[in-house]
């Protein structure tokens, strides 16, 4: 019996050029959703945080203001950006919105405290407490004598930490002096 021995060549196990560069791409290309979706959550995450921030801040300031508001015993002097008071114990409570500064600050014997900032318009508005007719409306007033209704009404934002979102929040509340 003859034995026939051929010759074979031994198998490569490696890639070739364009299997590694197709490979590469696919990576590159898979690496790049990646980190496009990471930068897309990074970015709404900021922003979400961001209006959360600036909703907290605003509903704190309605809140503190309604409350303050409400136990005064009477408005003194007004106008479209500035409220005067004469406060439950007497003395004087203002609020005054400082369009430059953007902001909205209290002062009550002598202290100041910032209620809210980034404010990019605030509006005081008077009404008396006769209602329009056939409608449950108040009637507008320019003196502060006859106010009974404050209407504040607000634009707020803020830029993110990523300074590319802004986040815009508008209140608008109607408080009523419950002593006048």
């Amino acid at each position: 019996m003859a034995s026939t021995t051929t010759c074979t060549k031994p198998r490569s196990a490696a890639f070739t050029l364009v299997e590694l560069m197709i490979a590469t791409a696919l990576g590159a290309l898979g690496a790049a959703a990646v980190l496009s979706y990471i930068l897309f959550s990074a970015r709404s995450s900021a922003a979400l945080d961001n209006y959360f921030d600036l909703n907290l801040k605003t509903q704190l300031a309605v809140d503190r203001l309604s409350q303050q508001i409400r136990q005064v015993q009477k408005l003194t002097a007004c106008s479209t950006t500035n409220l005067t008071f004469q406060d439950y114990d007497g003395g004087a409570l203002k609020y005054n919105y400082d369009r430059a500064a953007q902001m909205l600050t209290r002062t009550k014997n002598g202290a100041q405290d910032t209620l809210l900032t980034g404010c990019k318009s605030l509006q005081f508005s008077l009404f008396q407490r006769t209602p329009l007719s056939n409608t449950f409306q108040a009637c507008s007033t320019a003196t502060a004598t006859n106010a009974k209704v404050i209407q504040i009404s607000w634009n707020c934002t803020r830029s993110s930490s990523l300074g590319q979102t802004n986040s815009e929040g508008m209140k608008s509340a109607l408080v009523v002096i419950r002593d006048k």
